[in-house]
């Protein structure tokens, strides 16, 4: 086996150029003792995304503050790709938050960066798995801003402020936006959990934006994949859409609430 075949591959994300380029110098000096190989970086989440669509890394360097998407959110849609990285994460984090990092055994850098830390976690990467994308839920306090979608070997992400209703098929939710459908492999009840202030169940299949609520009809009995004695009450009517959805029973004082 060559050195080549053997070298760490390593990706680089952080969204201020003069830390990407002292990261880039700290690897240099690392590639003295280490066969390493700097196979890219990105200054922000959806540029990672992509290039590491076509880009094989092994491991990404992943700073954690970052606008738009933060570097745990980011971790959580590169779990995706049919060969996951293993994430360091850089960061200027509070005590707080390291104490977390650590309890999970989440391997991070603090800022400013020393030659010799970051020589560790590269050697200690080639034995590391990626990191559950339940555990960086853990870490995340907030919801994620994004949902993402792997299709045709490519991660998209799908702002979660255009999301109009979310429905549990099988193993699998629907996505709706007004443009289209998407399939996800998630669960219908963690999702309610984490977007509870921008989500309303209106069955036990099926959440809805609450700020995509347009109105409100009497249904009609007999809707297809629905309990007749359910589908004689309320339909929900979204923004943007021409489909009414049903509300069960148990959730009709949704119609009160919103109407």
């Amino acid at each position: 086996m060559t050195d080549i075949e053997l070298a760490l591959r390593v990706f680089i994300v952080d969204d201020e150029p003069p830390a990407r380029n002292r990261l880039r110098d700290l690897l240099h000096d690392c590639s003295a003792q280490l066969a390493l190989d700097v196979v890219g970086e990105a200054g922000n989440g959806q540029e990672a995304l992509d290039k590491l669509a076509v880009i094989t890394a092994d491991v990404v360097l992943l700073d954690i503050r970052m606008p738009q998407m933060d570097g745990i959110e980011l971790a959580q849609h590169l779990n995706l790709l049919p060969k996951p990285p293993v994430i360091i994460f850089t960061t200027a984090y509070d005590t707080y938050a390291i104490k977390a990092f650590d309890l999970h055994a989440i391997d991070y850098l603090l800022k400013p960066i020393r030659l010799g830390r970051l020589f560790e976690a590269l050697n200690r990467a080639r034995e590391a798995v990626p990191v559950q994308i339940e555990v960086l839920r853990e870490l995340l306090p907030e919801p994620r801003k994004n949902l993402s979608i792997h299709e045709r070997g490519k991660i998209h992400l799908i702002p979660i402020e255009q999301v109009l209703y979310l429905r549990a098929e099988l193993k699998y939710v629907t996505v709706r936006t007004t443009e289209r459908e998407y399939l996800i492999e998630e669960s219908l009840n963690a999702m309610e959990k984490e977007f509870a202030t921008r989500f309303v169940r209106i069955h036990r299949n099926c959440l809805v934006a609450k700020q995509a609520i347009e109105g409100f009809e009497k249904g009609a009995v007999g809707m297809v994949g629905e309990d007749n004695a359910e589908s004689a009450g309320w339909m929900v009517k979204l923004k943007g859409l021409d489909e009414l959805l049903p509300i069960s029973r148990r959730q009709q004082h949704l119609v009160k609430e919103f109407g």
